[in-house]
């Protein structure tokens, strides 16, 4: 994407340099460049790394954003990037501890520079603590907040929620929220700040319910043991009669009554439905129940009704459901089905998102744009 994208959005004006990494920076810089931010990323000047390595156009995460290609262990290129920075709301770095420090680019530099610059910091354990320097990853992280623990079947080891609640959730979320928070307090002060976000307070923070259920007896520090683990009969992942998967949540008493009856179960307990004791003979009997038929003959008798019911969808499947595609859930861009932007805004909906663009762009291209937008600090720091 050579050319800014069209400043549409709640986020519109807001002026962001991320430097390249993987996970939940660059998922942080996409969720506010889907919103109308201006984001500029900053990649190696060389390809290479680890890790999920894709053709370009399905790097989807890195949508909606133009790149210029700098290495910055170069002092030249280091320049370039502050120059950019001087014009910058937001900075957004997912580097070990130290190493923004080491080139040049480290928050007391840039912040003495740009004093209004919200300056955003991802890592897996914090900048501080004593794992601070030890590598890492998702997996690790909600290991230690407890969130990966909460996660499997009796009898089983835990199962890692893919990498969506420490990068994503826990991580680039997190981030995305810590960062205009600093810049709506910004409004006040006329200053930035430095945002430290980490994976394991983010993962934590997520886990506060059964944290509090925990503390109060409600929630068993043993797998599959809980309300929200799959013991409970309503509300787990059941299997149908051609090996499709279903899903129920019928917590409440009348959403209960109408999943049961529905499957032809009794329901005179439904009162008593919380009783541990009862939910092993009870999910055998939901489980037999489900296996007497197709998925899409139970989407036939249960979707939409008030037993909250839902099929599981594969990647394929979800955005061909017809909820989705009322909803606009997916777009299409350039030939990639990817997730819309989300939430939706009444006033000031964004734009489609835009392919993944190569890194062709000048610094001096990305001041021209913001000088010409009226941003005196792109006009100084040119």
């Amino acid at each position: 994407m050579s050319s800014p994208q069209t400043t549409t959005g709640p986020l519109a004006g807001l002026r962001v340099v991320e430097i390249a990494g993987i996970g939940p920076a660059p998922f942080c810089a996409m969720l506010l460049a889907d919103l109308g931010a201006d984001v500029v990323r900053i990649e190696r000047a060389a390809a290479g790394g680890d890790g999920l390595q894709v053709e370009r156009r399905f790097d989807v995460i890195n949508r909606s954003r133009r790149g210029i290609a700098l290495d910055l262990k170069q002092p030249g290129a280091v320049s370039e990037a502050l120059q950019l920075i001087d014009a910058a709301d937001v900075l957004i770095e997912g580097f070990r501890p130290g190493t923004m420090e080491r080139l040049g680019l480290g928050p007391e530099v840039c912040l003495a520079r740009n004093p209004r610059l919200v300056y955003g910091r991802m890592t897996g354990w914090g900048q501080t603590g004593p794992l601070a320097q030890a590598a890492g990853h998702d997996i690790n992280y909600i290991a230690l907040s407890g969130a990966l623990h909460a996660n499997g079947r009796a009898g089983a080891p835990p199962v890692p929620p893919l990498n969506l609640v420490g990068d994503l959730g826990g991580g680039g979320l997190l981030l995305a929220f810590g960062l205009l928070a600093a810049v709506f307090e910004r409004g006040r002060s006329g200053r930035g700040q430095v945002v430290d976000s980490s994976m394991v307070d983010g993962s934590a923070l997520l886990m506060t319910l059964f944290y509090g259920l925990h503390a109060s007896g409600g929630w068993r520090d043993a797998h599959g043991s809980n309300l929200l683990d799959s013991a409970a009969h309503f509300y787990d992942v059941y299997e149908t009669a051609d090996g499709k998967f279903v899903s129920v949540g019928a917590v409440e008493a009348r959403f209960y009554v109408e999943l049961m009856t529905t499957l032809g179960l009794p329901v005179d307990d439904a009162q008593q439905r919380f009783e541990r004791s009862s939910w092993a003979q009870r999910k055998a009997q939901v489980t037999a129940a489900f296996k007497t038929r197709t998925r899409a003959e139970w989407c036939a008798v249960l979707e939409g009704t008030d037993a909250c019911f839902a099929a599981v969808l594969g990647l394929a499947e979800a955005p061909r459901h017809p909820h989705n595609v009322a909803r606009g859930t997916f777009v299409e861009v350039d030939g990639i089905v990817q997730p819309a932007p989300a939430p939706r805004f009444s006033r000031t909906p964004p734009a489609s998102p835009v392919a993944p663009g190569t890194p062709d762009n000048s610094v001096a291209s990305i001041l021209a744009d913001w000088r010409l937008a009226g941003d005196p600090r792109a006009h100084e720091a040119g």
